[in-house]
């Protein structure tokens, strides 16, 4: 799997699992205090560094930005949804995505759920963006951390984790229930589904819950990702509070 840019690439060696980096040839290194860092962890952890044209830079990250390297890494662990689960030191809380196409959102959620300390993302093998590439870059090298897991069947799945305790929460549009009176302290999973589209009908009728969020101005609905913010660290202030008390 390939991967573009200084954070990742940083995240992906400090997880152990780069396997070669390739860096322009032109010595983009030279006063980039993070790409000598980048470079410096290679070393102790006995990366292989290649010196290749700009241009190949460029093919491979397919013109992303790709800050002057570019990594190759392994797959990473596969997790099976039910490791997830259990692997959770509190109540588990994990993120289903629905079909989520966009590179960009992907990586994103992957940020967010990072930063919200999810105990891991559930995906669809076929309807969903890959891992690599844009949505590493759009991660900041989250990619490298959250367990995943991926599944051919997301309303089988909402099923799944009904069936191991989780309370499995939906976000649709047009709920009636505001997304800040749910009890997010109880085992969770929360439901993102495609842009535009939104949950698939068989999706939705599988989750326990449907909640909104509330469209104060002119436009009627959120991005993807800036949901999941929102909704997750609703989920990390009620568990810390649920914690101090």
């Amino acid at each position: 799997m390939i991967i573009y840019g200084i954070n990742p690439v940083l995240e992906a060696l400090r997880a152990g699992r780069v396997k070669e980096l390739r860096l322009s040839s032109g010595g983009a290194e030279r006063g980039n205090d993070r790409l000598r860092q980048l470079l410096t962890l290679a070393d102790e952890r006995g990366v292989r560094v290649r010196r290749v044209p700009a241009n190949v830079l460029e093919r491979e990250s397919r013109r992303g930005v790709h800050q002057g390297v570019v990594a190759d890494i392994d797959e990473g662990a596969e997790f099976s949804v039910d490791e997830l689960v259990r692997g959770a030191a509190a109540a588990p809380l994990l993120v289903v995505l629905d079909g989520i196409e966009d590179p960009h959102n992907l990586g994103a959620i992957l940020r967010t759920a990072d930063a919200a300390g999810v105990d891991g993302v559930v995906i669809q093998s076929r309807r969903s963006a890959a891992l690599a590439g844009a949505a590493a870059k759009a991660s900041a090298g989250a990619v490298a951390h959250v367990k995943i897991a991926e599944v051919v069947n997301i309303a089988r799945t909402v099923e799944e984790l009904k069936d191991a305790g989780l309370w499995t929460i939906g976000l649709a549009g047009e709920a009636p229930t505001s997304y800040d009176a749910i009890d997010f302290t109880v085992p969770t999973a929360v439901v993102l589904g495609a842009e535009g589209a939104g949950l698939r009908r068989l999706v939705r009728e599988r989750c326990d819950h449907l909640a909104s969020i509330r469209m104060r101005g002119h436009v009627g609905s959120l991005n993807v990702s800036v949901a999941a913010g929102i909704v997750l660290f609703e989920a990390v202030r009620q568990r810390t509070r649920r914690g101090a008390s």
